[in-house]
């Protein structure tokens, strides 16, 4: 028995250094893991496993969404009385997503285009932050050409949220045979909720009565089985749905 929990640990330790390799950790993680292997995976499933899990994600989706619902405005006053008592590049960046996410789309866009004109020019998450402003104020050829900087800087880089993100700006600039195949290869590749609600979306405001039936069949096969957390969480992307589905302009 004893030989069996020393195999176990081993296994528990291979599993964790084949995700550092692949996830480009430092090597000594490698070291820490096969030197010690039941600290040494507890140590790396606590400070790098977890926090990157979807789990880990979704804990901190819950607690966000929790903190606008009991003060909506109050991380957007933080973040611009920040930037005005000190006016950092990182306020800077804390100001933009705050109002991004407040609905404030063209003020966040303003601010996410002077983060990048200095030291953080090539910065992707502050491109991808831009992206969604610009996005969501109108301005669909900017966050194309945002996104498609960021798929040639590295393509691996939120590579769900970029595609999606990218089809929807295609369409929204009446590029629609590409958004058609961004939307397509993101079904393919992820095969998530996200990616078919978008697909569906568009399909609807297409006029593409087959795909979008297809769609929400595969959408509806999914939620029929989400708690009421889960459709919380997605609250936001089940309106949009259904404002399409219904033939409203998705808000």
């Amino acid at each position: 028995m004893p030989f069996v929990g020393i195999g176990l640990h081993v296994l528990v330790a291979l599993f964790f250094a084949i995700h550092a390799v692949r996830s480009g950790q430092p090597i000594y993680w490698l070291f820490i893991l096969f030197s010690f292997p039941l600290l040494g995976s507890i140590v790396y499933f606590v400070v790098i496993y977890l926090p990157n899990s979807r789990l880990q994600s979704g804990a901190r989706t819950a607690v966000a969404v929790a903190a606008r619902a009991l003060d909506p405005g109050r991380e957007l006053r933080e973040a611009r009385a920040a930037f005005e008592y000190t006016p950092t590049a990182q306020n800077q960046m804390r100001l933009a997503a705050a109002l991004l996410e407040s609905g404030a789309a063209t003020e966040a866009a303003a601010n996410y285009e002077a983060c990048l004109k200095g030291p953080f020019a090539a910065d992707l998450e502050i491109k991808f932050g831009a992206a969604r402003a610009h996005l969501e104020s109108g301005n669909w050829e900017r966050a194309v050409d945002y996104l498609q900087q960021i798929r040639a800087a590295n393509a691996a880089f939120r590579a769900e949220p970029v595609h999606l993100l990218l089809a929807r700006a295609l369409a929204g600039a009446g590029r629609q045979e590409e958004a058609k195949a961004e939307f397509e290869a993101a079904q393919g590749r992820f095969a998530s909720f996200e990616a078919r609600a978008e697909f569906a979306i568009w399909a609807y405001a297409q006029g593409d009565a087959a795909r979008a039936s297809r769609l929400q069949a595969e959408i509806d096969e999914i939620t029929h089985r989400w708690s009421r957390h889960n459709r919380e969480l997605n609250a936001p992307l089940l309106r949009r749905l259904q404002a399409a589905r219904d033939g409203r302009a998705p808000a």
